[in-house]
């Protein structure tokens, strides 16, 4: 577990909060290694917020166009979002509306898995139990961010990221393989987050209690009966 990104010199505090709103939006995002490897070499990005939302839209249309049968047809929506979206990863999410970007990115994940789940006929408690593992670690991530604490940076690279999780079921579905291809993803992202998620809380938990400890070991006698007299008025 690492805590909260700290700059090395005292920064502006203007700067400092703009900063650290980059930083959450893009762990709420959830990219994966495609992303950070090309986030290099794709410059400012593209507006997330545009092109997430016409990425959506263009998978509902082809939801609603019923053209998502079966073969080769079911990567589009996989490739629409991912051409549409990972140009948008190194953009620093500071406009009026980019915290709009994570929930549409999960919305426009979820739609894809339940359209090639239906498509090829993955058994529906499957395709829930895989939503709820990832919605489970996107909980996750937002509650540790507003508690200052940060999800480690390889967690995201194991999680295979929004776009590595949908191409691998892209394939598998173009395939005809995608219950098995489900089924072995749900049961390493369900360990790999479940087991991470456990230690991290367990461990901050014992850091935080050996923090307590270390202070009370600090105190002199005298300001420890002074703590409990006080309690002890208070109650």
């Amino acid at each position: 577990m690492i805590t909260q990104p700290q700059a090395t010199t005292i920064p502006d505090p203007d700067e400092e909060r703009r900063r650290i709103q980059t930083e959450r939006l893009l762990a709420y995002r959830d990219d994966g290694p495609i992303v950070t490897a090309l986030k290099g070499v794709l410059g400012r990005g593209l507006p997330p917020v545009p092109a997430t939302l016409v990425a959506v839209l263009a998978i509902v249309a082809l939801a609603v166009g019923d053209v998502l049968s079966s073969g080769a047809i079911l990567l589009a929506p996989v490739l629409i979002l991912v051409v549409l979206v990972v140009p948008s990863g190194p953009s620093d999410h500071l406009g009026r509306l980019d915290w709009l970007t994570p929930p549409l990115l999960r919305a426009a994940e979820f739609l894809t898995i339940i359209l090639l789940g239906l498509a090829e006929g993955t058994p529906k408690w499957l395709l829930f139990v895989l939503l709820y593992v990832i919605g489970y670690h996107t909980y996750d991530t937002v509650y540790r961010t507003r508690q200052g604490i940060w999800p480690p940076a390889w967690l995201f690279r194991a999680g295979l990221g929004w776009e590595g999780r949908l191409l691998i079921l892209g394939v598998g579905a173009a395939a005809g393989w995608l219950t098995a291809v489900t089924a072995v993803l749900t049961a390493y992202l369900l360990v790999l987050f479940s087991v991470e998620s456990v230690v991290s809380w367990v461990r901050l938990d014992k850091a935080s209690a050996q923090a307590h400890a270390d202070q009370d070991l600090e105190q002199s006698p005298e300001e420890a009966a002074e703590q409990v007299t006080g309690d002890a008025d208070q109650a």
